[in-house]
């Protein structure tokens, strides 16, 4: 399976184990054409996520993807804590990769964001898998980015599904919510939410690590050796056995057009930005459940709430195959 003529693509994250793996996984499927990445602030800090993104760059053989570090703070100027009891030390799982032999863009995230869309000839997509502070500052720079954009993938948010930095709130979404907020309402011409309730379903298993680690190929057994710290996060704190949700990665499937989801209706959608309970929830009106999801005023973006299980395989398999 591949992906067929493609949009030129960007990644906007925060490289911690996730994001790695869904960078691999990019790397790895024929016919996605990776552009660019930019980082932000969230697993862990912009700069060393710019770095992770370098070495897993590195290690699948594409040195020649442009990496732009970008907003070390939300937009109203916090700093959220970084999540190394998640993702490990440095973000990915405390393996020790060698120092990345290409540097950083010397521009910002959004310079690099904003010049590839403006470079690509009939636009980019873009899959971001991080809080989304740098779409909203570029949005700021920019406010017709929209019309460059194909199609924005985010993975992000809860529904249906308890939140994971509170009982309401999706990290991506609750670490910036005022970012998230402006993002949303931008007016994208094509927008997909992936949110917890379908990344927690797609389950990464320590027979799939196995397979990884065992593998012919240098970016299977980075994702099998940076998975063991997550999948003991995972063990210990959400699922009943040693394994992983596939969030990034499931997200980066759907972006490329590899998983079609089972279930993604168009539905309004925002986010509670209020200093309360509820702070960096997304909110989505899902009134017309039992009238099949009728198309409603207002809706925004399609968000997936159901797909079939079977990404991760198709994500080992590609992972481990000896070529693209």
């Amino acid at each position: 399976m591949s992906v067929s003529a493609p949009r030129p693509l960007l990644v906007d994250c925060d490289t911690g184990i996730d994001d790695a793996v869904a960078l691999l996984y990019l790397c790895r499927t024929p016919g996605v054409d990776l552009r660019a990445v930019t980082t932000v602030a969230g697993n862990t800090t912009a700069e060393q996520a710019a770095r992770n993104t370098l070495q897993v760059l590195e290690t699948a053989g594409r040195t020649d993807i442009p990496v732009a570090a970008g907003a070390a703070t939300t937009l109203r100027g916090d700093t959220h804590p970084e999540a190394g009891f998640v993702h490990g030390d440095g973000g990915l799982g405390g393996v020790a990769l060698p120092e990345p032999s290409t540097a950083p863009d010397p521009g910002t995230a959004v310079d690099l964001l904003l010049r590839t869309a403006r470079e690509a000839e009939d636009g980019i997509d873009i899959l971001a898998t991080a809080p989304l502070t740098n779409l909203a500052l570029a949005l700021r720079a920019e406010p017709r980015l929209p019309e460059r954009v194909g199609r924005l993938t985010i993975m992000g948010g809860a529904v249906h599904h308890p939140g994971n930095i509170s009982p309401l709130a999706e990290a991506n979404i609750g670490h910036d919510p005022e970012a998230a907020a402006a993002v949303l309402a931008a007016g994208w011409r094509d927008l997909t939410l992936v949110p917890l309730d379908v990344t927690m379903r797609e389950n990464l298993t320590e027979a799939h690590r196995q397979r990884l680690l065992a593998c012919g190929n240098p970016a299977g057994r980075l994702a099998g050796e940076i998975l063991d710290f997550y999948f003991t996060f995972h063990e210990e704190t959400a699922l009943p056995f040693r394994g992983s949700a596939c969030h990034d990665p499931l997200a980066a499937g759907i972006a490329v057009g590899e998983v079609t989801p089972k279930a993604a209706p168009r539905l309004p959608v925002t986010v509670d930005t209020a200093d309360g309970a509820a702070r960096g929830a997304l909110v989505a009106d899902t009134r017309g459940i039992h009238r099949g999801y009728p198309a409603q005023p207002g809706a925004n973006a399609a968000v997936v709430l159901e797909t079939d299980g079977t990404f991760p395989e198709l994500l080992v398999d590609r992972l481990c195959r000896i070529r693209k």
